[in-house]
């Protein structure tokens, strides 16, 4: 709320203070009035409405947030163009040397630099300009109309008149001129010159013919010519840029009215499908942006984009926009090297495999499609004579015979092993022995049998000798003894349990017995039950 800077509120005066300002906002209190009788709005923030304590302000305002020095004609002023003051008879102490004038000195003399200036002659002194000084805003500065005469324009487009005028004048006087020279021509032409000199003479006359309308129509002339500044601090040197689109012609938008043809973007006015894609190609003037972008130099501009991309990832020091001859020039070189490239590959493969399209006369089977060999078919259509099997052929070298042999490694199979088949033999790198190698194989294969045979005949079956069962104690143990299957097994499970108690003294009792027989189905147990680590002889050194 706008208020003005007061003194210290009690806390009931400041509570009052707010319940207004609520009732303010809500629109059930009247809002506060400022010095004119204006109504402040009472949703400002009271920073932007609290006037500042130096202002001393009494009553409610927003006066501390307008512009304090509001002049209407701020930004409108500008300089008396060519506007003078005073013209004195003689020189004047101070005045400019070269020209007479007080308003400024020798260095800032927009004249041209006398001969003998105006301070020795006194002759034909200077006028004083008119000296202005403007206080402009931000937005009187930036202006760069600011002291345009409208009314001047009009000069530019009488001198603009006055050149078509010019044009138009020169043009008819030119159609009429040929005219004349080409009637002035027929009248003293023979009647020999034929049909091709009557062809030409009449499109001399279609070239001619004056089109009055169009010589008289300014418009038609210069269609919508447009002005545009480029590139200066006013906007830029003046050039005369020409719309070549004739509007008689149909916008592209207009081709198609169907919501669902081809899409137009109206920023930046392109349709890139085409909006007439079932109509007669050669009737249609019109196929979409994409077609200009796909052919012609516009292809060949984005493959020069693309080369230079592909070469500057290569480590290539060059860019299209930085250097575009450059790029251009070593795009050439790119391609006339690639099409060497190529018909040298050609040339090889020729030179190689030769030119079916350069050779000489065919066979006649080739060119009349029959011969005179004979070929025996059966019922189901398969050669039985006359004609073998071609075998296909492969990239790598065949029939290729090394060491003498007839036939190529692996054309024999024996026992899990592949060999020669003209030896027989199964080492690769071994010399061929032909048929003598194999007979003397077989025959060293036949007495390897025969000796392995006659071996297992007189071989005799060893002896087998009896298990002499020893005695733990060292003694054999003797022929007659028997003993007791379940005390052996007794024997066993007593023998497991002294086992484990010596591993563990805790589970052994205290009312142990002690008996020093012991039985042979205990000595069995005892045997069966050990290890060879048990024996106490088995780490001593033998000699």
């Amino acid at each position: 709320m706008a208020t003005a800077s007061v003194a210290f509120k009690s806390r009931e005066d400041h509570r009052k203070q707010i319940e207004l300002e609520e009732a303010r906002k809500a629109g059930l209190a009247p809002a506060e009035v400022d010095e004119d009788g204006k109504e402040i709005n009472p949703h400002i923030p009271q920073y932007m409405s609290s006037a500042p304590w130096y202002l001393n302000a009494e009553r409610p305002s927003l006066k501390h947030q307008r512009k304090w020095k509001s002049d209407p004609n701020y930004t409108k002023s500008w300089y008396d163009r060519g506007a003078k003051i005073y013209q004195a008879d003689k020189y004047r102490k101070g005045a400019c040397e070269n020209c007479g004038a007080m308003t400024h000195d020798s260095k800032a003399c927009m004249e041209r630099p006398r001969k003998v200036g105006a301070k020795w002659t006194s002759k034909h002194i200077a006028p004083d300009e008119k000296i202005e000084t403007f206080e402009l805003d931000y937005d009187g500065k930036r202006d760069r109309w600011n002291g345009y005469d409208a009314s001047t324009y009009s000069r530019v487009i009488e001198r603009y008149e006055a050149r078509d005028e010019a044009r138009r004048k020169f043009l008819k006087d030119q159609q009429l001129k040929k005219l004349e020279e080409k009637n002035n021509n027929q009248n003293g032409e023979d009647g020999e010159a034929g049909e091709a000199g009557i062809s030409d003479e009449d499109d001399d006359e279609d070239d001619l013919r004056v089109d009055e309308a169009k010589v008289d129509e300014s418009k038609q002339m210069d269609f919508a010519k447009v002005e545009k500044r480029v590139r200066t601090t006013g906007g830029g040197s003046t050039g005369t840029v020409r719309n070549l689109r004739i509007r008689e012609d149909t916008a592209k938008y207009l081709l198609n009215l169907d919501v669902n043809s081809a899409h137009y973007d109206p920023k930046t006015r392109s349709m890139r499908e085409d909006p007439l894609p079932d109509a007669d190609p050669n009737e249609k003037f019109y196929g979409g942006d994409n077609q200009y972008r796909n052919s012609g130099e516009a292809l060949e501009f984005k493959q020069l984009n693309i080369h230079s991309w592909e070469a500057f990832d290569k480590g290539q020091d060059m860019h299209m926009q930085a250097a575009p001859s450059q790029a251009e020039l070593l795009y050439k070189n790119y391609k006339v090297i690639k099409e060497k490239l190529k018909s040298q590959t050609k040339d090889d493969i020729l030179e190689k495999y030769g030119n079916a399209a350069t050779e000489g006369e065919l066979p006649r089977e080739l060119l009349l499609g029959q011969s005179e060999r004979e070929v025996e078919y059966d019922r189901a259509g398969r050669i039985i004579k006359g004609q073998e099997k071609a075998l296909p052929r492969s990239k790598y070298e065949e029939d290729v015979y090394i060491n003498n042999h007839t036939s190529v490694w692996g054309s024999w199979w024996k026992d899990h092993q592949w060999g020669y088949k003209c030896c027989k033999q199964i080492i690769r790198n071994s010399y061929c022995t032909g048929a003598a190698g194999i007979e003397a194989a077989e025959a060293a294969t036949d007495l390897m049998k025969a000796n392995i045979a006659r071996k297992e005949a007189t071989e005799e079956t060893p002896t087998l000798l009896e298990e002499k069962r020893v005695a733990t104690w060292g003694t054999e143990i003797p022929d007659d003894l028997v003993l007791d299957e379940k005390l052996l097994a007794e024997a066993l499970k007593k023998e497991d349990q002294r086992k484990r108690e010596e591993k563990d003294e805790r589970k052994r009792k205290y009312n142990v017995t002690w008996n020093d027989e012991v039985t042979p189905e205990q000595m069995e147990a005892y045997r069966m039950k050990r290890f060879q680590r048990d024996d106490p002889m088995n780490n001593f050194p033998q000699h």
